[in-house]
């Protein structure tokens, strides 16, 4: 039985409905909760952590599917080689990040390109300083978060021009995200995040955010 066999076979449709209800009924499901996806994957993922390169036609295979649940496999793939991942694959992840775009898959991103551009900074002049001023919102919203994870590593000038260029607008997940990186920053420089909110206009759902620790 293949993976994508072995998840449709374990259709739930109560569940489906209440999960896609939580999306806002963007996506369909299945109706695999994380816990049962992750059982029902290990072996497959066990098996593909073999593979020396990712395999971008699984991958897009994956986000062709009509159901959710494929694409978090695509996603949980990606995690599971990153460090098969090369410059030139960048391309591919944008391709990912505005494809049945969302903040779930999003914030997985988040995590995949703050990766990438550790191990080739060169991508956060060639390709970050692109998404900052481009005019998808979840390209935006990964210029401005991915760094989370950084902490003493976090390039300050690139993180505050990705706020300050996006700063004046009233869409939700910019201003959150731009919340989200103050306040994982404040975790390591109080000051800074403290100075910056005293020095700019942000809206009130980023200064609420950014202040929770301090």
């Amino acid at each position: 039985m293949d993976i994508f066999e072995s998840f449709y076979n374990s259709r739930n449709e109560e569940n489906s409905i209440k999960m896609a209800a939580y999306m806002k009924n963007k996506f369909h499901f299945l109706g695999i909760k994380k816990p049962e996806r992750a059982k029902l994957s290990r072996d497959f993922l066990k098996q593909r952590k073999k593979d020396v390169s990712i395999d971008w036609n699984f991958v897009f295979k994956c986000y062709g599917m009509l159901e959710r649940e494929f694409h978090y496999l695509a996603l949980d793939y990606i995690l599971l080689l990153k460090k098969r991942l090369v410059p030139e694959d960048i391309n591919n992840i944008e391709k990912l990040i505005t494809t049945n775009s969302w903040w779930d898959s999003t914030d997985c991103l988040d995590n995949i390109v703050g990766y990438m551009c550790l191990q080739y900074p060169q991508l956060k002049n060639s390709v970050i300083l692109k998404w900052i001023d481009c005019d998808n919102i979840w390209l935006k919203r990964v210029a401005i978060d991915f760094q989370l994870k950084y902490k003493d590593k976090t390039d300050v000038n690139i993180l505050s021009k990705a706020i300050l260029n996006n700063c004046n607008t009233y869409e939700f997940f910019i201003n959150k995200a731009i919340g989200w990186s103050l306040r994982e920053y404040s975790k390591t420089n109080k000051e800074w995040v403290k100075n910056f909110l005293k020095e700019n206009k942000l809206s009130a759902l980023s200064i609420r955010e950014a202040s929770k620790y301090l």
